[in-house]
C-alpha cells in the first residue's frame, strides 16, 4: 500500500504540469521561439530517461536480446495505436476508424495516447527503485509542460477554453490511471517489470520520435530545438545528482 500510494502522488504531479501547460497555450498560444526549445526539452526528457535510465537497468535484468523485443513490442503498440484511432495533435490525423469526431476529443484522444504509457513508465520504474521512479515522475512532469502546450493550441485556436479544461484534466488523469494498471499489473506478475519497463521505454521513445519531433519542426527553429535537448540533459544529470546522494 506504501507503493500504492507513493506512485499515487507522484503520478498526480501530471494535473500540476498538464494545467500550466494548458494556461500558458491559452494565455501566450503559439510562440514560435518558446515552442521549439520547450518541445526540445520535452523531447530530450523522455528520450534520456528513456535511454540512460530505464533501458541500463532493464539489460542488466533481461539482457540486451529480451530488452530490444520488448522495446519493439512498445514502439509497435504506440504506432499501431497512433495508426488506427482518429486523434490530433497540431494537424488532423484521423486514423483508420473514420470517425466524425469534433476536434476537442481528436485532442483528447491525442492527449491520453502520450500520457497513458508514461503511467505505465512511473510504475514499473518505482517497484524498480523508489529513486528512480522519483527522477521518472519528475521528469515526466517536466516533460508534460512544453507537451501539453503545443498539443492545446488548436483548441485555443477555436476559443473552446472550457472544453480544454476538461480534455485537460483527462490528459492528467490518463497517467495515474496508467501507474495504476501497472501497479496491479506488477502486483500480479511480480517478474514481469522488467519487460513492463523495457516496454514503457520503448513507447516514450516512440512518441518522442514519431510525435513530437515532427511538432518541433513545424516552428522551423532547429538550434532552439536543439538548445532545448542540451538543456534537458542538464536538468536530467542535475535531478540524478540530487536525487540519488
Amino acid at each position: 500500500m506504501k507503493t500504492f500510494w507513493a506512485v499515487l502522488l507522484l503520478s498526480s504531479l501530471s494535473f500540476i504540469t498538464t494545467y500550466l501547460g494548458v494556461k500558458l497555450a491559452w494565455r501566450f498560444r503559439s510562440n514560435n521561439k518558446v515552442m521549439a526549445s520547450g518541445l526540445g526539452f520535452s523531447v530530450g526528457m523522455m528520450l534520456w530517461i528513456s535511454i540512460f535510465e530505464l533501458l541500463p537497468q532493464v539489460i542488466i535484468d533481461l539482457g540486451l536480446g529480451r530488452t530490444l523485443i520488448w522495446l519493439g513490442a512498445g514502439c509497435l503498440l504506440i504506432f499501431l495505436l497512433d495508426f488506427i484511432l482518429p486523434h490530433t495533435h497540431l494537424c488532423h490525423e484521423r486514423g483508420k476508424i473514420n470517425l466524425n469526431l469534433k476536434v476537442a476529443y481528436l485532442v483528447g484522444v491525442g492527449l491520453i495516447l502520450h500520457d497513458f504509457p508514461e503511467g505505465f513508465a512511473l510504475a514499473s520504474s518505482y517497484i524498480h527503485s523508489s529513486n528512480l521512479g522519483i527522477l521518472v515522475a519528475l521528469s515526466i512532469a517536466l516533460h508534460n509542460l512544453p507537451e501539453e502546450w503545443a498539443m492545446s493550441v488548436p483548441l485555443v485556436v477555436l476559443g473552446k477554453k472550457k472544453v480544454l479544461y476538461r480534455m485537460a484534466f483527462v490528459s492528467a488523469l490518463a497517467e495515474p490511471v496508467g501507474a495504476i494498471i501497472g501497479l496491479l499489473i506488477v502486483s500480479i506478475f511480480f517478474k514481469f517489470n522488467s519487460f513492463l519497463m523495457a516496454f514503457t521505454a520503448g513507447a516514450m521513445i516512440f512518441i518522442s520520435l514519431h510525435e513530437l519531433v515532427p511538432q518541433a519542426k513545424s516552428y522551423k527553429k532547429p538550434a532552439l530545438f536543439f538548445l532545448g535537448l542540451i538543456l534537458s540533459a542538464l536538468v536530467l544529470w542535475a535531478m540524478n545528482f540530487l536525487i540519488r546522494v
